[in-house]
């Protein structure tokens, strides 16, 4: 249970042990094509102050619209997250002043939001297992704009094209005890959204951003006072954000000072926070009803109608590869982390052995699209061609080993386009494996003749034949078949069955 303190994930100081508690609230943009209270559009790298309309620049008598899908996303998001949906939101107004909020306030949702507590479930390993962590609430705001500081020598510009742009903040329980566990947080909680078709988890277009409270405590202690981390944008920069303020956090602790509560950036080029400002409380943005929203009110009916259109969720199809297909978990957990790569598995596995389908996508296809940067809508093997190669397999025509060199002919050479290509493929490059056992077993008298030593070796010590294994293999070019050339070393040499 996350609450639990867990000795594994304490940090050691120089004066003794301390525990990290972590709390984040994620910034997720609404997958929607107008933003919450205005029909502008919200597409991704548009000309500056291009899609901003006379709401967005809160011009005099302009009046908010609520965006209906906005709202749907918002309760397709809690039911994801197996939250409670709240029947009557309520949106306030959050006043503070800066260049690139027109309003001089942002309407978010304050002390009613649409989505009450909920929970994620993260697979953290056998040493960690089951890590439970709590949602407090999901609510809706607009976004603000984006100042911008670096094209003019002596004046700052605003961009507005983000402003009135719909936001999901989905704020956690403190239940994160360490930079491991954050950023498994956020890899699951942005799987869920991709899932939904609520948010598309671009971090490096600002889709998905995180703020991130960290505090420590002696163990068994109560909670510590916390600084935020504004606006993370890289799962690897939010687990080097929380480790490097954790140790800030204890070295001025053990050194007798004390913490102020603050808000702080992250800086990817140093790896170190610094300070921004001080923290503000509820209090100081002075909330209050927004005068032009009347109170959101959902029906029961809607919600239900909502909650049947859902997908299957990643935990669902997780268990489901586990216990229909019976794939090891932890392979399960890789397929199901992207919907693509687990549809594309779905594909593959259809009519043919799942685990072996499951061995291929995880470390060939998902190794190769990895170090490549590439997402699997962009694989030059399609499932289909990969199913080939897998058949091919089965039916005793390549090898293994043939196989991949199979893969990485279709992947670097692009030559699959039609149903049967592999195939073609194979027998026009001579890849078929040899299956003459009368010609394997000449190879395999050569390859005995030739080393004596070895041989002698294998007579005492059986366990090394495999040496004599690969040099039929080598000799064959990987062609021959490998049970074959086992079958006929191990009676070569007197050593019965397995």
């Amino acid at each position: 249970m996350p609450n639990d303190a867990n000795p594994a994930l304490f940090l050691d100081g120089a004066t003794g042990p301390w525990e990290v508690v972590i709390g984040m609230e994620v910034h997720a943009q609404v997958t929607s094509k107008a933003k919450l209270f205005s029909g502008a559009a919200t597409a991704f790298g548009a000309a500056p102050n291009s899609q901003v309309s006379l709401v967005d620049a809160a011009m005099p008598g302009m009046l908010p619209v609520i965006n209906r899908e906005c709202v749907h996303q918002a309760v397709r998001t809690g039911l994801g997250l197996n939250a409670k949906i709240n029947l009557v939101s309520v949106f306030d107004r959050k006043n503070y002043f800066y260049p690139d909020l027109p309003q001089g306030y942002q309407i978010s949702q304050f002390s009613k939001p649409i989505v009450g507590e909920g929970e994620v479930v993260l697979d953290m390993g056998r040493e960690e297992g089951e890590v439970r962590v709590g949602i407090e609430r999901v609510h809706l705001e607009q976004d603000a704009g984006k100042s911008l500081h670096d094209q003019h020598p002596i004046y700052s510009y605003v961009d507005l094209n983000r402003s009135g742009v719909a936001l999901m903040e989905i704020v956690s329980k403190p239940d994160l005890r360490s930079a491991e566990q954050a950023k498994a947080y956020v890899a699951k909680l942005r799987t869920i959204l991709r899932y939904l078709g609520t948010c598309d988890g671009n971090m490096e277009e600002g889709s998905l951003r995180a703020d991130i409270n960290v505090s420590v405590r002696r163990p068994g202690e109560a909670l510590g006072t916390r600084c935020e981390i504004k606006n993370v944008n890289s799962i690897r920069f939010i687990g080097e954000a929380i480790d490097y303020e954790a140790g800030r956090q204890i070295e001025i602790l053990e050194e007798g000072g004390e913490i102020q509560q603050e808000t702080r950036l992250f800086d990817p080029d140093t790896g170190e926070t610094r300070s921004m400002r001080t923290k503000e409380e509820a209090h100081d943005y002075r909330y209050f009803p927004d005068p032009d929203l009347l109170p959101l009110e959902l029906t029961q009916n809607e919600v239900d109608r909502l909650e049947a259109e859902l997908p299957e969720l990643p935990d669902e199809k997780k268990l489901r590869f586990v216990t229909a297909l019976g794939l090891a978990p932890e392979a399960a957990e890789r397929l199901v982390a992207d919907r693509a790569v687990a549809d594309y598995f779905e594909a593959l596995s259809q009519g043919r052995d799942a685990n072996m389908a499951a061995n291929w996508v995880v470390n060939e296809l998902i190794g190769r699209l990895n170090r490549e940067g590439r997402d699997v809508a962009d694989s030059p093997v399609p499932a289909a061609a990969l199913g080939e190669i897998l058949d091919l397999i089965a039916d005793g025509v390549i090898s293994g080993k043939i196989a991949k060199d199979l893969f990485d002919i279709l992947w670097s050479e692009k030559v699959w386009t039609n149903v049967g290509d592999t195939g073609a493929i194979v027998e026009e490059r001579g890849l078929k494996q040899v299956t003459d056992t009368g010609a394997i077993e000449q190879i395999v008298d050569e390859v005995i003749a030739a080393n004596p030593k070895q041989a002698e070796q294998v007579m005492q010590k059986p366990k090394t034949l495999g040496w004599f294994v690969g040099q039929v293999m080598q000799k064959t070019g990987g062609k021959a078949n490998p049970q074959a050339v086992n079958e006929i070393l191990r009676r070569k040499f007197g050593l019965g069955g397995e």
